[in-house]
């Protein structure tokens, strides 16, 4: 086998996701009138689906490709897998929202599979330049995503307030990656961890503190939360179940793979700021959601809480703390595509709505839906025995094995505050007198729900498959 036969054979999803982006491209010009084309959607959703399939080619062992730049390993085969998961989710809930939005363009599939590619490039990265690249290209087509909905005020104030502070973070971790290759003399992970092995220089420090600060907003993590709350409310729906499922698994990936890889030796400079902004996004993400009444702003501030309670797991800066991290986020993207398919199933007479108060009464005018969601709620809620309060047990107990005893008190005290607000929509659906009637959802959305609430509940009781697999590709890291 070739080298090049070789590279390619390791890096088939990315090929795929890249080749089929320019076919839809193409397609879409010389076939849609009228720039709407539902058969795009369609396909764009086999590409993705045909990438995660070849994920599993090549399960064993890893291969550094790409003169360096580029690494197949289970732990990215894992992350990648998530990724991919939460593009097909987000588009088979974005068909029919965005055709009785009318704007059902062709555009919009090709992003998603472009910014899916980006992911993967992202997640695979094993250099700096690599880095960049991956999380540029995610960033562009997420900037023109969440401004989807030209017409609507709203989503261009959401697509302008990404795109400013997106630009700003890009700035700040290329800065910081800058003094770390000066420092190290090298932009590949591997040769920045044996050049910085000793006493680090300020320059190293600095260039950690700002590459961090950078991945910190791509991760919604407090202070660089700020565009979060705004970009979900005012970005269409399926858009802001695509940013806060499929691009936050590729950008806590890369923050793992980044400081256990390239900074092994410095755990005490970059844990520094893990603990700092996990603490700030927990208690952000319980106690600004509790005041909230649209539901994407309060999932907005869930998700800012989420990534706090995921960084608890990479503190601990070893192999169980790793597991631990792609347990959460693996139970975290079912539990977060259940919730948007939730909202997307809010519709009245025509009109999609966003007030938390339509949910009032939900359990007496349908049932089903009220007990999915209540199931969704419950487990973002960590209550046991539901999947959400094993996601927290498993990135806890490595902060506590590691010694980190006040982040793991502080979690679990903040943990119990943020139960306030998502029990709330289960008293609401239950208890309360219900309002109008929602429309019936369509089979696509119902069915991501059910599937959503049903891999809650049943992973109690067979949790074997993902520990396994997360566990081989924490190990796979180190």
């Amino acid at each position: 086998m070739t080298p090049f036969s070789f590279a390619l054979a390791h890096s088939l999803p990315e090929a795929v996701l890249a080749i089929g982006a320019l076919v839809l491209l193409m397609l879409g010009v010389f076939r849609a009138k009228d720039g709407r084309d539902w058969l795009i959607s369609e396909l764009a959703i086999g590409v993705l689906s045909l990438a995660f399939v070849l994920l599993f080619f090549n399960i064993q062992g890893s291969a550094v490709i790409w003169s360096g730049s580029f690494v197949d390993d289970a732990f990215g085969r894992f992350m990648k897998a998530l990724a991919l998961a939460g593009a097909i989710g987000s588009l088979v809930l974005s068909v029919d929202f965005m055709r009785r939005e009318g704007i059902d363009l062709f555009e919009f599939p090709v992003l998603v599979v472009l910014a899916s590619l980006g992911m993967l490039m992202l997640i695979s990265a094993r250099d700096l330049i690599a880095l960049y690249l991956g999380l540029e290209l995610m960033s562009l087509a997420l900037y023109v995503l969440a401004a989807f909905h030209r017409d609507n005020a709203r989503a261009s104030e959401a697509g302008l307030k990404y795109f400013a502070l997106g630009a700003l973070s890009s700035g700040m971790l290329l800065y910081g990656a800058s003094l770390i290759y000066g420092s190290a003399g090298t932009i590949q992970f591997d040769g920045i961890a044996k050049e910085l092995q000793g006493a680090p220089s300020i320059g190293a420090v600095f260039g950690i503190v700002f590459l961090m600060a950078g991945l910190s907003f791509k991760m919604s993590l407090v202070p660089f939360h700020m565009w979060t709350p705004d970009v979900y409310e005012g970005a269409p729906t399926p858009v802001t179940a695509f940013f806060a499922s499929a691009a936050k698994m590729a950008a806590v990936a890369i923050t793992a793979r980044v400081v256990m890889t390239a900074f092994p030796h410095l755990v005490s400079q970059w844990r520094q700021i893990v603990v700092f902004t996990s603490i700030l996004s927990m208690a952000i993400g319980a106690f600004a959601a509790i005041g909230q009444t649209n539901i994407k702003r309060l999932m907005a501030y869930s998700s800012i809480g989420h990534m706090g309670f995921a960084m608890v797991g990479l503190a601990a800066g070893n192999e169980a703390g790793a597991q631990g991290v792609l347990m959460y986020m693996a139970i975290y993207l079912i539990m977060t595509l259940g919730a948007f398919a939730a909202i997307l199933s809010m519709r009245v007479t025509g009109t999609y709505v966003e007030n938390i108060g339509d949910l009032a009464g939900l359990a007496k005018r349908n049932g089903t839906m009220a007990f999915f969601l209540g199931a969704i709620m419950l487990s973002l809620a960590g209550i046991p025995p539901l999947a959400g309060f094993w996601a927290k047990w498993f990135v806890f107990m490595p902060a506590v094995n590691a010694g980190l005893y006040p982040l793991a008190v502080i979690g679990v005290l903040l943990s119990t505050v943020a139960c306030f607000y998502y029990l709330r929509i289960v008293k609401l659906m239950y208890f309360d007198e219900p309002g109008l009637a929602f429309d019936k959802a369509s089979p696509a959305v119902t069915g991501v729900l059910a599937l959503s609430s049903l891999l809650i509940v049943l992973f109690s009781f067979w949790p074997g498959p993902i520990v396994s697999a997360a566990a081989a590709a924490a190990h796979s890291l180190f």
